[in-house]
């Protein structure tokens, strides 16, 4: 088991950062891939970021490139988002994610056994 909790969302203005945070305990020495996914309001999850978890490569969705940054502290078991130049259609649930298999897949939610609770970005215009 794996658990995961995500903090350092908030309300901010359009142009405005954020850094969000996912701690990571349990079978963390486990963990194969991290991601970050996010919902909003009637829409379907999605892809923004992963990394790998040994090696750091980091992907990224289109929407993210060139704004969020994803990293990671493997001595505290934590991710991290940094989010940049913050637009109002950056506003969602944003959740981690740690993936425990190999996989390619990274994009895929289904490529992620545990989830964490979400927090919630909302970018005001």
């Amino acid at each position: 088991q794996v658990q995961l909790v995500e903090s350092g969302g908030g309300l901010v203005q359009a142009g405005d950062s954020l850094r969000l945070s996912c701690a990571a305990s349990g079978r963390t020495s486990s963990i194969y891939v991290m991601g970050w996914f996010r919902q909003a309001p009637g829409k379907e999850r999605e892809f923004v970021a992963a990394i790998y978890w040994s090696g750091g490569s980091t992907y990224y969705a289109d929407s993210a490139k060139g704004r969020f940054t994803i990293s990671k502290d493997n001595a505290k078991n934590t991710v991290y988002m940094q989010m940049n130049s913050l637009k109002p259609e950056d506003t969602a649930v944003y959740y981690c994610a740690a993936g425990m298999s190999r996989t390619y897949y990274y994009y895929r939610d289904r490529a992620y056994d545990y989830w964490g609770q979400g927090t919630q970005v909302t970018v005001s215009s």
